[in-house]
């Protein structure tokens, strides 16, 4: 397959991943990841459709991006801010209200266990295929490059993820919903492994790129 070909599939597969990922978390109800968590709770205090709230966002943060790490935007990053959002606002329709599933214990557990896997899998796959990343993800570069490398981006994600978790339970507390909708063992999970693991996972798919060029 022609490197360039496999980039894009990398960089598809990898945000449908993200997608799937994001209503994993929902669905588990142990909380979601922290961006997601931050995206929620504020969509919730200002009556707004999940996916375009984390559409505006998206679009925010992409202009501190192109004054920041440039070279971070790409197709990839356009894909991911449109589509991720509204890829788990479908799932969880589709799950919730078209398939009615009962989501027992077990099912949470699985449904937590997929999203962290997918979380870390999903980042790494299009952050490898070079095609550009989400705006939030490149927030962890630019804590580095203004650090000037002191923090490392699996710090700088942790970082970055702790801030906006908390923001993330503001809201959601002062919309007057449950703090545990937004947030609980998957998130505090996710935003202490995610950057660990999107590094490990990028190292191994990165060099079997090279391996193939």
């Amino acid at each position: 397959m022609n490197i360039k070909v496999k980039k894009m599939c990398y960089m598809l597969v990898g945000i449908l991943l993200i997608g799937i990922c994001v209503a994993s978390f929902r669905m588990s109800g142990f909380g979601v990841d922290p961006f997601t968590c931050m995206n929620l709770g504020v969509s919730k205090f200002i009556h707004m459709g999940f996916g375009t709230w984390q559409l505006i966002v998206n679009i925010v943060l992409l202009i501190l991006v192109f004054f920041t790490v440039r070279n971070c935007i790409g197709l990839g990053t356009i894909v991911n801010m449109v589509f991720v959002g509204y890829i788990a606002d479908f799932l969880c329709w589709l799950m919730e209200d078209v398939i009615h599933i009962s989501v027992n214990l077990g099912l949470r557990i699985l449904f937590l266990a997929i999203g962290l896997l997918l979380a870390s899998l999903g980042a790494a796959l299009y952050m490898a295929a070079e095609m550009g990343i989400a705006p939030y993800d490149s927030v962890a570069f630019i804590i580095e490059k203004f650090s000037k490398g002191k923090m490392q981006f699996r710090y700088g994600r942790i970082c970055s993820d702790v801030i906006v978790m908390v923001v993330g339970i503001v809201f959601c507390a002062a919309s007057g919903n449950s703090v545990w909708m937004v947030v609980g063992l998957g998130t505090l999970l996710n935003s202490m492994f995610n950057g660990p693991l999107i590094q490990f996972f990028r190292t191994k798919i990165e060099k079997t790129l090279q391996e193939q060029t």
